[in-house]
């Protein structure tokens, strides 16, 4: 009850401060953000370009969890992952406050769990987030994009919530990651710290090299 009390506050928190609290929308959000999506990103800051897609990148990390996780629960993981593309933390929320501690997997695979599963997925996933972090902090003049970006963050409701956005789903990552590990029969507790503590490369990682799900059980 504490967790799922928790998990609720959290979720009515973060709202009441990105509608409330938070810096006020600037006039452009919805140039910027159709912009973002159409990829016309000459004129937008490679940071808040390299931030937004890694905020796509994110929910699929999670699918990479939450499709095995949800297969015990009585509310299906699936529909707020695609949630969480759309409206990040804020799809994710309720489910871990719904969610029960599931350590174990029967064995059945369904596509989209031997989907998110496959090593190769994790591999994709590395690969497209080093791709944008390499952009974010490669692309023009590293002090003048930080500086600028530090700007909209303290003005700019889109830029706000959005990192505040990707942080909290960068730390939320723990609370699902004891119960993967126990369903691959990892039960190494430095494995669990090294990856909570490399904010996203460490998960990456994790998705990269952990064991598949057991198979079940066949009779000879």
């Amino acid at each position: 009850m504490v967790r799922q009390v928790s998990f609720g506050l959290l979720w009515l928190s973060f709202g009441i401060y990105a509608f409330g609290f938070a810096p006020p929308e600037a006039g452009n959000t919805s140039e910027l953000i159709q912009d973002l999506i159409a990829g016309k990103w000459q004129q937008i800051n490679p940071v808040v370009v390299a931030l937004f897609n890694l905020m796509g990148v994110l929910p699929a990390m999670y699918a990479a969890i939450l499709f095995a996780d949800g297969k015990g629960q009585k509310v299906p993981a699936s529909w707020f992952v695609l949630l969480s593309f759309g409206i990040g933390a804020f799809g994710l929320l309720p489910y871990f406050a719904l969610r029960q501690p599931n350590p174990t997997f029967d064995g059945t695979k369904n596509f989209w769990i031997r989907f998110w599963d496959s090593r190769l997925t994790g591999l994709g996933l590395t690969a497209i987030a080093i791709t944008l972090l390499i952009y974010g902090l490669k692309t023009g003049d590293f002090g003048a994009n930080w500086a600028d970006y530090v700007v909209q963050f303290r003005t700019n409701r889109f830029i706000h919530v959005m990192t505040l956005d990707f942080g909290l789903l960068c730390l939320l990552f723990s609370w699902i990651l004891a119960d993967d590990m126990r369903r691959r029969g990892l039960t190494e507790s430095g494995i669990f710290q090294a990856v909570t503590l490399v904010p996203l490369l460490g998960v990456l990682v994790y998705l990269c090299v952990r064991p598949n799900l057991p198979e079940p059980l066949t009779q000879s």
